[in-house]
C-alpha cells in the first residue's frame, strides 16, 4: 500500500501547538479531566476520583470494556455490544474498515472534499475512487443524492459518507441518508458513514439524520468522542457494524494498536453517562461563536464571506484577495498567531476552513486578528 502525503495533518502539525488562536479546530472546546469529574453528583465525585487514581494502568479489554460498548450500542437501534469495536479514534476505525472491506480494483464512491483519509486510503489500497462532489449553491454547500446515483456502478463495493460534513458544513437529511442506503443496497455495496459530528447541531441547521447503522445490515457507523464530546486526547472512537464486521476488524486491530487505553476507556464511560450535560455546554459555545461570526462577516462584506454550517462545526470561508490559501494560512499563523486551515488541503482555493467550537473569547479575538490581516492585505492589493 502506497499512501500519498496527508496534506491537512502535515500543515496542522506545523502550527497547532504554536498559535494562540486556533480557529481551524475541528472539534468542540476540549474538556479538562476536572470538568468530567464535575459532571458527577457531589456524593459520587470523591469515590470516582479515588477509583481513577487507583486504576492500574495495564492493558484494557482489547475491543473496549463491556460497559463502554454497552453504552455505545445503546445509541444505535438494536445494536449489541458485540457489534461495537472501540478504536484509537475514528481514524483507526475507518482505516480498519477500509482494510477489511476493500480489495485492489474495487470501485469506491467517497464524498469530496473530505477529511483526506476517506478517499486517500481506498486509493492507496488500489481501489478506483469516484468523488461525490459537494455542490456550492446560494445558501451554502450540499450533496445531491442524484449525483451519487450517477456514480454508483455494478463494481461499487463501498460508499463513504461524512455527515455533518468536514469541511463544508453540509448535512444530509433523513430522506437523503435513506436514499443513499437504498442506492448502495441495490448495488450490493456497503455504506461507511463517518459520523464524527453526530450530536453537534447548529441553530437553524439541518435536523440530525439517523446513524447509518440504524438503516440496515449494509450500514456501518463510525463515531468518536473527539468532536462532539471535546475529548480528542482520550483517543476513543468506535465502529458500529452488523454481523461479524466488528469482530473481523478486531482481528486486524491486533496488528495495530491492540487495545484502547484503560484510563481513556474509564473516562469515556463517564462522558457517555453524562453526555446531555456535555451537549448543553456545546450548544452555548456554538451559539456564542455563531453570533460572533455572523457579526464579523457582516462587517467585512466584499472582503470575506461564508455560509454557516448546516450541521457540525465547520465551514469554508471565502476571501476576495489574490493570494493562495496556503500562503494566507501561513501568514496568519506566523504573524498573527491565528490558525485557519488552507482550502487547498481540500482542493479549494481562496478558502479557509473555520471551526466554531473554540472558546468564545479565543474565537472572537482570533477573528479580530484575522480581520487586521485581511484589511492590511486589501490595503496593499
Amino acid at each position: 500500500m502506497r499512501m500519498e502525503p496527508f496534506a491537512l495533518e502535515r500543515w496542522m502539525t506545523t502550527w497547532e501547538t504554536r498559535v494562540q488562536y486556533d480557529l481551524a479546530e475541528s472539534g468542540i472546546l476540549p474538556l479538562r479531566a476536572r470538568d468530567l469529574l464535575e459532571l458527577l453528583p457531589d456524593a459520587e465525585r470523591a469515590s470516582a476520583l479515588d477509583s481513577l487514581l487507583d486504576l492500574r494502568l495495564g492493558y484494557s479489554e482489547a475491543r473496549g470494556t463491556e460497559e463502554l460498548r454497552e453504552l455505545l450500542a445503546a445509541t444505535y437501534r438494536g445494536a449489541t455490544p458485540d457489534e461495537i469495536l472501540v478504536t484509537t479514534g475514528a481514524i483507526e476505525a475507518n482505516f480498519l474498515l477500509f482494510q477489511l472491506l476493500l480489495e485492489p480494483g474495487d470501485h469506491v464512491v467517497a464524498c469530496y472534499p473530505a477529511y483526506q483519509q476517506l478517499y486517500s486510503v481506498p486509493r492507496g489500497l488500489g481501489c478506483e475512487v469516484a468523488h461525490w462532489r459537494a455542490r456550492e449553491e446560494e445558501d451554502g454547500f450540499r450533496f445531491d443524492v442524484d449525483d451519487l446515483a450517477r456514480l454508483i456502478t455494478r463494481k461499487t463495493r463501498l460508499v463513504v459518507l461524512n455527515t455533518p460534513h468536514n469541511p463544508t458544513g453540509a448535512a444530509l437529511s433523513d430522506v437523503d441518508v435513506r436514499r443513499v442506503y437504498a442506492l448502495a443496497d441495490a448495488a450490493g455495496a456497503t455504506v461507511l458513514s463517518d459520523e464524527a459530528y453526530r450530536w453537534l447541531g447548529v441553530p437553524g441547521g439541518e435536523p440530525a439524520a439517523p446513524p447509518m447503522f440504524d438503516l440496515g445490515p449494509r450500514g456501518v457507523s463510525v463515531g468518536t468522542l473527539s468532536k462532539p464530546f471535546g475529548l480528542p486526547g482520550l483517543r476513543i472512537g468506535w465502529l458500529a457494524a452488523h454481523g461479524d464486521v466488528a469482530a473481523r476488524c478486531w482481528a486486524l486491530r491486533d496488528y495495530v494498536s491492540l487495545s484502547p487505553g484503560r484510563l481513556s476507556d474509564a473516562l469515556a464511560v463517564t462522558a457517555l453517562r453524562h453526555r446531555e450535560r456535555i451537549f448543553e455546554r456545546n450548544r452555548h459555545i456554538i451559539a456564542a461563536n455563531l453570533a460572533t461570526a455572523e457579526r464579523w462577516f457582516a462587517a467585512r462584506e466584499g472582503l470575506v464571506d461564508w455560509h454557516s454550517p448546516r450541521g457540525g462545526l465547520l465551514s469554508l470561508l471565502r476571501y476576495h484577495l489574490p493570494l493562495p490559501s496556503l500562503d494566507l494560512a501561513n501568514l496568519l499563523a506566523e504573524r498573527y498567531s491565528v490558525m485557519l486551515a488552507p482550502g487547498s488541503a481540500f482542493g479549494y482555493e481562496h478558502r479557509l476552513r473555520i471551526g466554531i467550537g473554540q472558546d468564545p473569547a479565543v474565537f472572537a479575538a482570533g477573528l479580530e486578528r484575522t480581520g487586521e490581516c485581511l484589511a492590511g492585505l486589501a490595503g496593499t492589493a
